[in-house]
């Protein structure tokens, strides 16, 4: 397995396939790009400490494999076109392409591999996979923009990361349908507004990386180990389970102001059933999270005393809760940021 060193450069490697792909100005610069992304991503995944890495690694390349051989087959035939006459058809090819990059993002429909995965991957992992292995994907298909196709996987999405995960008890894959709902919220704003979706995409990266460092800092990965361990530091307790709530989308948290955005731009464009169908989806996960959440924040609560003597380190748990703060208070501070201009 590699060691610490070889990782940090495999994520270097990483982080500059994905600037390729953003900065590229060819469908085939963007195509390596990914290739890049993706041969970098593998070995880190690879843990002497999880069994199921291989089995994700395995899921994981053949997947991204499918979806790099359909786009560039796709990316093959756009640049034939000339040559054969316009016998192509060229919306058909940006469809076959489109589908392609929703697979690598792990939108629905194509989401079948994205939860099961997860589950075989640590904390760090998939904080990666749900944030910073969307970019590249997500940057393309906004230049393709074809409104139909994003529409039928915005509805689906939206409605499969919901339902997904109302019977869930592992956490890994709570996170993965929960991602999957956001990025139904995410493409809506590819099709409306590219600067919200960016704005979108930055609160999410940030509350998924507060959630993500603590569940790897308590090594918690399913409900019925959160349920047993309600520790002795209840600044911490609250500080977890209101950050979920931000997560969801609930006012008064910060995770609700890219949805508050979202929602006032649909109504601009007057896509009214499509918000009222991402209204209700958002509901239901907020039904999911506020079920781990409401024992938690009852005040008689049975609590376990042999977990009182687990210890952390005072730095990464000063700025852990800085970070929540700003999540948990985040909206509270920028209204009143706002009324004092």
């Amino acid at each position: 397995m590699f060691n610490n060193s070889s990782k940090i450069l495999f994520l270097l490697i990483m982080i500059i396939g994905t600037l390729i792909t953003v900065t590229s100005n060819s469908w085939l610069g963007a195509w390596m790009g990914l290739e890049i992304n993706l041969l970098s991503f593998i070995p880190l995944m690879s843990d002497n400490n999880n069994l199921m890495s291989t089995e994700a690694s395995l899921k994981y390349f053949l997947t991204q494999a499918l979806a790099s051989t359909v786009l560039l087959f796709s990316i093959i035939l756009l640049m034939l076109k000339n040559n054969l006459n316009n016998s192509i058809n060229e919306s058909f090819t940006s469809m076959i392409m489109m589908s392609a990059l929703l697979m690598k993002s792990g939108a629905a429909p194509f989401h079948f591999w994205f939860p099961n995965m997860m589950e075989g991957l640590t904390w760090m992992n998939t904080l990666l996979l749900m944030t910073w292995q969307k970019i590249a994907p997500l940057m393309l298909i906004s230049y393709l923009n074809i409104k139909n196709l994003m529409l039928i996987s915005v509805i689906i999405s939206v409605i499969t990361g919901a339902m997904g995960g109302l019977n869930q008890t592992s956490l890994r894959k709570l996170m993965a349908f929960s991602s999957i709902n956001h990025l139904g919220w995410m493409l809506s704003m590819l099709m409306i507004n590219k600067s919200i979706w960016l704005m979108y995409f930055s609160f999410y990266f940030f509350i998924s990386f507060i959630l993500t460092f603590m569940f790897n800092l308590l090594k918690v990965f399913h409900l019925n180990q959160l349920f047993s361990m309600f520790f002795s530091n209840k600044i911490i307790k609250f500080a977890l389970f209101m950050n979920l709530l931000s997560l969801g989308g609930l006012p008064p948290f910060l995770g609700f102001l890219p949805k508050w955005l979202v929602i006032q731009q649909l109504t601009i464009s007057n896509q009214y059933l499509l918000l009222l169908l991402m209204m209700m989806m958002t509901l239901i996960t907020l039904f999911f999270y506020l079920r781990i959440c409401y024992s938690a924040f009852m005040l008689n609560y049975y609590e376990n005393n042999w977990m009182n003597m687990m210890q952390f380190n005072n730095f990464y748990m000063n700025l852990l809760l800085l970070f929540s703060f700003l999540s948990i208070f985040g909206l509270i501070l920028i209204s009143i940021f706002f009324l004092m201009l």
